[in-house]
């Protein structure tokens, strides 16, 4: 039985006196009750240290993660931050291959897949974000895309890598437009997902997360996590609300 993840990611929102009560309030709701669901939260780079501190300071299992890291461990690599000083601040689990970071920086399928090793290498988890736009799903070459976005890991990193990593699916054309794939399209996806990796190993597709990102709120959270392939979220603006993105949580209970 895989345990559900939702993981919040805040992108670049957040001054220090708002993340200061919205911590609060995220570590006063999950000391309320108990939860099966894995949580994550993945702040700014600058705000690390910020929301470490004040996750210690509460009765909560919130997993600190990160919303982008570079392969290089040191260097003369201007404005990056590496998977070694993201594991050195306490972070659990790192965000990669956002269509943001694809579309708006250019990251490539290669450049993803030496950062999904690095994060690895350094102890911590990768979520790999994979995604269509909405031109490509309507030229019904979704699997295509998802899979070769998929591939460029498997070939990089081996399908064994995948015991310690969590995939997100993300339909680009739902990412902060109000629109969500229905619960059977995400699913068709999810599926395609998880029976391409158990053309290499059964084993290992059965047990890897794979998560839905795409406009996750309180009203669809419940029946898209009921999906049989769907591990739970990856939430954009809705985790910004602590009440909000602690429904949502409840949702993958």
């Amino acid at each position: 039985m895989r345990q559900k993840l939702v993981v919040g990611n805040w992108k670049m929102h957040g001054s220090r006196g708002q993340i200061q009560s919205l911590v609060a309030g995220l570590v006063s709701g999950f000391e309320k009750r108990e939860h099966t669901v894995e949580i994550g939260i993945c702040p700014t780079n600058i705000h690390l240290e910020q929301v470490g501190k004040l996750l210690a300071t509460g009765k909560n299992s919130i997993k600190l993660g990160a919303q982008n890291t570079y392969f290089e461990e040191k260097g003369a690599f201007t404005g990056e931050v590496s998977a070694l000083m993201l594991a050195d601040m306490g972070v659990e689990l790192v965000i990669i291959g956002h269509s943001e970071r694809r579309r708006l920086f250019a990251e490539t399928d290669g450049l993803i897949a030496a950062k999904f090793k690095a994060i690895q290498a350094n102890g911590m988890m990768p979520i790999l974000c994979v995604g269509e736009s909405l031109e490509e799903r309507k030229q019904g070459v979704t699997n295509q895309i998802v899979l070769a976005q998929l591939d460029s890991v498997i070939n990089a990193a081996g399908i064994v890598a995948f015991t310690n990593a969590t995939i997100a699916y993300e339909p680009i054309w739902a990412i902060g437009t109000g629109q969500t794939a229905t619960p059977e399209q995400a699913q068709e996806v999810h599926c395609q997902i998880r029976g391409h990796l158990a053309s290499s190993d059964a084993i290992i597709a059965e047990g890897v997360r794979i998560i839905y990102g795409g406009s996750v709120n309180s009203s669809n959270a419940g029946e898209l996590f009921s999906q049989p392939d769907i591990d739970g979220g990856l939430v954009g603006g809705a985790s910004l609300k602590a009440e909000e993105f602690i429904s949502i949580c409840k949702s993958a209970d």
